[in-house]
Protein backbone atom coordinates (compact mmCIF):
# COMPACT_ATOMS: atom_id res chain seq x y z
CA UNK A 1 0.00 0.00 0.00
CA UNK A 2 1.27 3.26 -0.73
CA UNK A 3 0.24 7.06 0.69
CA UNK A 4 -0.74 9.97 -1.51
CA UNK A 5 0.84 13.13 -0.70
CA UNK A 6 -1.43 16.18 -2.88
CA UNK A 7 0.56 19.09 -3.34
CA UNK A 8 4.50 17.16 -2.36
CA UNK A 9 5.96 19.53 -4.99
CA UNK A 10 5.38 21.97 -2.44
CA UNK A 11 7.02 23.61 0.99
CA UNK A 12 5.35 21.00 3.09
CA UNK A 13 4.49 18.43 1.14
CA UNK A 14 8.28 17.90 -0.27
CA UNK A 15 9.12 18.14 3.43
CA UNK A 16 6.10 15.13 3.95
CA UNK A 17 7.50 13.18 1.53
CA UNK A 18 10.74 12.75 2.97
CA UNK A 19 9.29 11.93 6.03
CA UNK A 20 7.44 8.86 5.00
CA UNK A 21 10.66 7.88 3.20
CA UNK A 22 12.77 8.33 5.66
CA UNK A 23 10.09 5.86 7.76
CA UNK A 24 9.38 3.07 4.83
CA UNK A 25 6.77 4.20 2.98
CA UNK A 26 5.48 3.85 -0.81
CA UNK A 27 4.82 7.26 -1.54
CA UNK A 28 2.93 8.97 -4.56
CA UNK A 29 2.90 12.51 -5.17
CA UNK A 30 0.08 14.65 -7.30
CA UNK A 31 1.20 18.09 -8.04
CA UNK A 32 0.34 20.63 -11.01
CA UNK A 33 3.53 22.22 -10.25
CA UNK A 34 2.12 25.71 -10.60
CA UNK A 35 3.65 26.60 -7.30
CA UNK A 36 5.76 23.26 -6.46
CA UNK A 37 9.08 22.13 -8.44
CA UNK A 38 9.61 18.72 -9.60
CA UNK A 39 13.08 18.24 -8.09
CA UNK A 40 11.45 19.07 -4.63
CA UNK A 41 10.03 16.08 -4.97
CA UNK A 42 12.75 12.80 -4.09
CA UNK A 43 13.67 10.75 -6.69
CA UNK A 44 11.96 7.17 -4.30
CA UNK A 45 8.58 9.13 -4.56
CA UNK A 46 6.23 8.71 -7.88
CA UNK A 47 5.39 12.23 -9.30
CA UNK A 48 2.04 12.24 -10.96
CA UNK A 49 1.35 15.87 -12.70
CA UNK A 50 -2.18 16.69 -12.48
CA UNK A 51 -4.86 18.87 -10.62
CA UNK A 52 -5.77 17.35 -7.55
CA UNK A 53 -9.38 18.72 -8.76
CA UNK A 54 -9.62 15.95 -11.75
CA UNK A 55 -11.59 13.42 -9.69
CA UNK A 56 -10.95 10.86 -12.43
CA UNK A 57 -7.00 11.37 -12.63
CA UNK A 58 -7.32 10.87 -8.24
CA UNK A 59 -8.95 7.64 -8.67
CA UNK A 60 -7.48 6.13 -11.01
CA UNK A 61 -4.25 6.82 -9.43
CA UNK A 62 -5.77 5.26 -6.26
CA UNK A 63 -6.39 1.92 -7.67
CA UNK A 64 -3.20 2.08 -9.82
CA UNK A 65 -1.48 2.44 -6.83
CA UNK A 66 -2.96 0.98 -4.10
CA UNK A 67 -3.28 4.46 -2.16
CA UNK A 68 -4.30 3.91 1.32
CA UNK A 69 -4.26 7.41 2.58
CA UNK A 70 -4.45 10.63 1.05
CA UNK A 71 -2.76 13.15 3.03
CA UNK A 72 -4.13 16.54 1.26
CA UNK A 73 -1.59 19.57 1.35
CA UNK A 74 -2.52 21.13 -2.22
CA UNK A 75 -3.73 23.93 -2.44
CA UNK A 76 -3.48 28.19 -2.35
CA UNK A 77 -2.29 29.57 0.84
CA UNK A 78 -1.89 33.84 0.14
CA UNK A 79 -4.47 35.46 2.87
CA UNK A 80 -3.50 38.79 1.12
CA UNK A 81 -4.04 37.29 -2.18
CA UNK A 82 -7.24 35.36 -1.21
CA UNK A 83 -8.99 38.88 0.02
CA UNK A 84 -7.97 40.06 -3.66
CA UNK A 85 -9.09 37.10 -5.40
CA UNK A 86 -11.23 34.86 -3.48
CA UNK A 87 -12.69 33.40 -6.00
CA UNK A 88 -9.36 31.73 -7.00
CA UNK A 89 -9.25 30.40 -3.53
CA UNK A 90 -12.46 28.81 -3.09
CA UNK A 91 -12.04 26.67 -6.57
CA UNK A 92 -8.51 25.86 -5.77
CA UNK A 93 -9.15 24.93 -2.18
CA UNK A 94 -12.59 24.21 -1.44
CA UNK A 95 -14.04 22.65 -4.79
CA UNK A 96 -11.05 20.97 -5.50
CA UNK A 97 -11.14 19.39 -2.23
CA UNK A 98 -14.53 18.64 -2.69
CA UNK A 99 -13.74 16.93 -5.81
CA UNK A 100 -10.93 14.89 -3.85
CA UNK A 101 -12.61 13.74 -0.69
CA UNK A 102 -15.69 12.29 -3.62
CA UNK A 103 -12.62 10.36 -5.36
CA UNK A 104 -11.29 9.37 -1.89
CA UNK A 105 -14.92 7.84 -0.81
CA UNK A 106 -15.56 5.96 -4.44
CA UNK A 107 -12.32 4.15 -4.31
CA UNK A 108 -12.96 2.97 -0.60
CA UNK A 109 -9.94 5.22 0.68
CA UNK A 110 -10.58 5.08 4.63
CA UNK A 111 -7.79 6.91 5.70
CA UNK A 112 -7.49 11.40 5.30
CA UNK A 113 -4.95 13.89 6.74
CA UNK A 114 -6.00 17.46 5.57
CA UNK A 115 -3.62 20.19 5.80
CA UNK A 116 -5.67 23.10 7.46
CA UNK A 117 -4.96 26.19 9.19
CA UNK A 118 -5.12 28.70 12.22
CA UNK A 119 -6.61 31.05 10.17
CA UNK A 120 -9.64 29.46 10.95
CA UNK A 121 -9.92 31.14 13.89
CA UNK A 122 -9.84 34.35 12.96
CA UNK A 123 -9.33 37.14 15.71
CA UNK A 124 -9.66 35.15 19.06
CA UNK A 125 -11.27 37.97 21.32
CA UNK A 126 -8.16 37.11 24.35
CA UNK A 127 -4.57 36.71 23.44
CA UNK A 128 -4.12 33.05 25.17
CA UNK A 129 -3.34 30.06 23.34
CA UNK A 130 -6.13 28.79 21.53
CA UNK A 131 -7.69 25.35 21.75
CA UNK A 132 -9.42 23.82 19.30
CA UNK A 133 -13.45 24.19 20.67
CA UNK A 134 -12.52 28.07 20.17
CA UNK A 135 -15.13 29.80 18.17
CA UNK A 136 -14.34 29.69 13.94
CA UNK A 137 -14.80 32.88 12.48
CA UNK A 138 -12.11 33.69 9.31
CA UNK A 139 -10.91 36.96 8.50
CA UNK A 140 -10.14 35.77 4.72
CA UNK A 141 -11.26 33.65 1.89
CA UNK A 142 -8.21 31.83 2.83
CA UNK A 143 -9.51 31.02 6.18
CA UNK A 144 -12.78 30.53 5.10
CA UNK A 145 -12.33 27.91 2.31
CA UNK A 146 -10.01 25.97 4.58
CA UNK A 147 -13.37 25.85 7.15
CA UNK A 148 -15.32 24.78 4.33
CA UNK A 149 -13.12 21.65 3.28
CA UNK A 150 -12.87 20.67 7.36
CA UNK A 151 -16.87 20.75 7.12
CA UNK A 152 -16.78 18.55 4.10
CA UNK A 153 -14.57 16.29 5.71
CA UNK A 154 -16.09 15.83 8.92
CA UNK A 155 -19.50 14.91 6.78
CA UNK A 156 -17.66 12.57 4.46
CA UNK A 157 -16.70 10.50 7.80
CA UNK A 158 -20.42 10.21 8.72
CA UNK A 159 -21.78 9.45 5.97
CA UNK A 160 -19.10 7.35 4.36
CA UNK A 161 -16.51 6.20 7.21
CA UNK A 162 -13.65 8.80 6.20
CA UNK A 163 -11.74 8.92 8.96
CA UNK A 164 -9.91 11.57 9.26
CA UNK A 165 -6.81 13.58 11.07
CA UNK A 166 -7.18 17.41 10.24
CA UNK A 167 -4.40 19.81 11.41
CA UNK A 168 -4.74 23.21 12.00
CA UNK A 169 -1.32 25.20 11.44
CA UNK A 170 -0.08 27.65 12.99
CA UNK A 171 3.16 29.43 10.96
CA UNK A 172 5.30 26.86 9.55
CA UNK A 173 8.82 27.83 8.93
CA UNK A 174 12.55 26.18 8.64
CA UNK A 175 13.35 23.67 6.69
CA UNK A 176 14.83 20.16 6.78
CA UNK A 177 17.10 19.83 8.90
CA UNK A 178 18.97 17.11 6.77
CA UNK A 179 18.91 20.22 4.06
CA UNK A 180 16.91 18.43 1.60
CA UNK A 181 14.20 20.53 1.07
CA UNK A 182 12.84 23.78 1.81
CA UNK A 183 10.97 26.98 1.12
CA UNK A 184 11.55 27.43 -2.31
CA UNK A 185 8.67 29.72 -3.53
CA UNK A 186 9.24 32.64 -5.59
CA UNK A 187 7.66 35.98 -4.03
CA UNK A 188 6.70 33.72 -1.26
CA UNK A 189 5.01 35.50 2.00
CA UNK A 190 6.09 33.70 4.97
CA UNK A 191 8.25 36.13 7.39
CA UNK A 192 11.03 34.19 7.83
CA UNK A 193 11.48 33.34 4.84
CA UNK A 194 11.70 37.28 3.86
CA UNK A 195 14.02 38.07 6.53
CA UNK A 196 16.24 35.41 5.25
CA UNK A 197 16.11 36.31 1.83
CA UNK A 198 16.98 40.25 3.05
CA UNK A 199 20.38 38.74 5.63
CA UNK A 200 21.38 37.35 2.37
CA UNK A 201 21.06 40.41 0.33
CA UNK A 202 18.02 38.94 -1.89
CA UNK A 203 16.30 41.37 -0.96
CA UNK A 204 17.19 45.56 -0.37
CA UNK A 205 14.65 45.82 2.63
CA UNK A 206 12.17 44.12 3.92
CA UNK A 207 8.25 45.77 5.31
CA UNK A 208 6.38 45.09 8.80
CA UNK A 209 2.91 45.21 7.95
CA UNK A 210 1.58 46.98 11.39
CA UNK A 211 2.80 48.20 14.50
CA UNK A 212 -0.07 49.29 16.18
CA UNK A 213 -0.91 46.10 17.46
CA UNK A 214 -2.33 45.25 21.02
CA UNK A 215 1.24 43.32 21.80
CA UNK A 216 4.35 43.98 23.46
CA UNK A 217 5.89 45.78 20.66
CA UNK A 218 3.34 46.70 18.50
CA UNK A 219 3.90 44.06 15.82
CA UNK A 220 1.94 40.75 15.18
CA UNK A 221 2.41 37.64 17.67
CA UNK A 222 2.63 34.22 15.49
CA UNK A 223 3.51 30.54 16.47
CA UNK A 224 6.27 29.59 14.72
CA UNK A 225 6.13 25.50 14.45
CA UNK A 226 9.78 24.00 12.81
CA UNK A 227 8.42 22.20 8.98
CA UNK A 228 10.08 18.74 10.52
CA UNK A 229 8.14 19.03 13.79
CA UNK A 230 5.44 19.19 11.40
CA UNK A 231 5.26 16.56 9.19
CA UNK A 232 6.06 14.24 11.28
CA UNK A 233 3.02 15.03 13.46
CA UNK A 234 1.61 14.02 10.46
CA UNK A 235 3.25 10.77 10.07
CA UNK A 236 2.22 10.50 13.83
CA UNK A 237 -1.53 10.97 12.74
CA UNK A 238 -0.92 8.12 9.85
CA UNK A 239 -0.27 5.76 12.53
CA UNK A 240 -3.66 6.78 14.73
CA UNK A 241 -5.79 6.34 12.06
CA UNK A 242 -3.69 3.11 10.83
CA UNK A 243 -4.44 2.13 14.29
CA UNK A 244 -8.34 2.35 14.61
CA UNK A 245 -8.57 6.07 15.27
CA UNK A 246 -11.42 7.26 13.51
CA UNK A 247 -11.39 11.28 13.87
CA UNK A 248 -9.16 14.05 15.16
CA UNK A 249 -8.90 17.42 14.90
CA UNK A 250 -5.82 19.50 16.58
CA UNK A 251 -3.58 22.47 16.06
CA UNK A 252 0.04 22.07 15.37
CA UNK A 253 2.42 24.60 17.42
CA UNK A 254 4.47 25.16 20.16
CA UNK A 255 2.32 27.44 22.63
CA UNK A 256 4.87 30.22 22.07
CA UNK A 257 4.74 33.44 20.07
CA UNK A 258 6.92 35.74 18.92
CA UNK A 259 6.58 39.00 17.54
CA UNK A 260 7.77 40.52 14.12
CA UNK A 261 9.98 42.52 15.23
CA UNK A 262 11.65 39.51 17.39
CA UNK A 263 11.95 37.15 14.30
CA UNK A 264 13.68 40.02 12.68
CA UNK A 265 15.89 40.37 15.10
CA UNK A 266 16.47 36.49 15.50
CA UNK A 267 17.58 36.22 11.76
CA UNK A 268 20.13 39.59 12.38
CA UNK A 269 21.16 37.43 15.00
CA UNK A 270 22.17 33.95 13.94
CA UNK A 271 23.05 35.41 9.86
CA UNK A 272 25.03 37.90 11.61
CA UNK A 273 24.11 41.09 9.41
CA UNK A 274 21.92 43.70 9.39
CA UNK A 275 19.52 44.93 6.68
CA UNK A 276 17.43 48.07 6.33
CA UNK A 277 13.22 47.53 7.91
CA UNK A 278 10.48 49.56 6.44
CA UNK A 279 7.38 50.08 9.28
CA UNK A 280 4.27 49.72 6.70
CA UNK A 281 0.62 49.91 7.15
CA UNK A 282 -1.12 47.12 8.90
CA UNK A 283 -2.46 44.35 6.53
CA UNK A 284 -5.94 43.64 5.83
CA UNK A 285 -6.97 40.04 7.55
CA UNK A 286 -4.03 40.06 10.05
CA UNK A 287 -5.21 39.41 13.45
CA UNK A 288 -2.75 40.64 16.26
CA UNK A 289 -1.50 37.16 18.02
CA UNK A 290 -2.22 34.14 16.68
CA UNK A 291 -0.41 31.09 19.29
CA UNK A 292 -1.44 27.15 19.37
CA UNK A 293 -2.62 24.93 22.65
CA UNK A 294 -1.25 21.86 21.07
CA UNK A 295 -1.95 19.98 24.28
CA UNK A 296 -4.80 17.58 22.12
CA UNK A 297 -2.06 16.81 19.70
CA UNK A 298 1.03 16.31 22.29
CA UNK A 299 -1.40 14.34 24.48
CA UNK A 300 -3.75 12.24 22.68
CA UNK A 301 -1.05 11.33 19.66
CA UNK A 302 1.71 11.55 22.45
CA UNK A 303 3.74 13.72 19.51
CA UNK A 304 6.73 15.81 21.49
CA UNK A 305 8.32 18.49 18.94
CA UNK A 306 12.19 17.97 18.51
CA UNK A 307 13.06 21.51 16.59
CA UNK A 308 11.28 23.56 19.12
CA UNK A 309 13.27 26.99 19.26
CA UNK A 310 13.45 29.92 17.03
CA UNK A 311 17.45 30.61 16.20
CA UNK A 312 17.22 26.55 15.32
CA UNK A 313 14.33 27.23 12.66
CA UNK A 314 16.11 30.28 11.55
CA UNK A 315 19.49 28.60 10.73
CA UNK A 316 17.90 25.69 8.79
CA UNK A 317 16.25 28.36 7.00
CA UNK A 318 18.86 30.80 6.18
CA UNK A 319 20.74 27.42 4.84
CA UNK A 320 18.50 26.38 2.92
CA UNK A 321 18.07 29.82 1.29
CA UNK A 322 21.38 29.94 0.66
CA UNK A 323 21.97 26.81 -1.38
CA UNK A 324 18.61 27.41 -2.91
CA UNK A 325 19.61 29.24 -6.20
CA UNK A 326 22.14 26.72 -7.17
CA UNK A 327 19.29 23.94 -7.43
CA UNK A 328 16.66 26.35 -9.43
CA UNK A 329 19.40 26.68 -11.85
CA UNK A 330 20.35 23.11 -11.78
CA UNK A 331 16.65 21.41 -12.38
Amino acid sequence: MAVLVTGGAGYIGSHMVWELLDNGEDVVVLDNLVTGFQWAVAEKAKLIVGNVGDQYLVESIIRDHKIDCIIHFAGSVVVPESLEDPIKYYDNNTANSLRLIAAAVNTGISKFIFSSTAAVYGAPENSGPIAEDAVLNPMSPYGSSKLMTEIMVRDAEKAHGLAYVMLRYFNVAGADYKGRTGQSTTGATHLIKIACEAALGKREYMNVFGTDYDTPDGSCVRDYIHVSDLVNAHYTALGFLRNGGRKFTANCGYAKGYSVLEVIEAVKRVSGTDFPVIFDERRAGDPPSLTANANRLMRRLNWQPKHNDLDRIVADALGWEAKIDGLKKSA
